[in-house]
């Protein structure tokens, strides 16, 4: 799952968002959007007005969102515990060699 953080400098609720998604071990992306200034653009058009602004692929949303970024933790564990239980009832880990 790609997760997309879009920050600005000295933004307090776009650290605690990064503070909270790294205690909770989901793996993002971050996208400074003083150097982004076209997509800083974009953002506004879609109707985002303030930092940071989260993209998942089944949600997006601005501000410091505890509750949110619990939710996507939740999901997250949730698909990696539904690979891994894949992984182990297909034997997916062994590695067939063909010459």
């Amino acid at each position: 799952m790609t997760v997309t953080v879009f920050t600005k400098p000295r933004c307090p609720q776009c650290d605690a968002t990064k503070r909270q998604l790294t205690k909770l071990g989901v793996p993002f992306e971050t996208v400074d959007l003083s150097e982004n200034p076209s997509t800083l653009e974009q953002l506004q058009e879609a109707g985002f007005k303030q930092a940071p602004v989260v993209i998942t692929p089944d949600n997006s949303w601005t501000g410091y969102r505890p509750d949110l970024i619990r939710e996507l933790a939740k999901a997250i564990a949730a698909e990696s515990a539904a690979e891994h239980d894949t992984i182990s009832a297909t034997g997916a880990n062994e590695r067939i060699l063909v010459a």
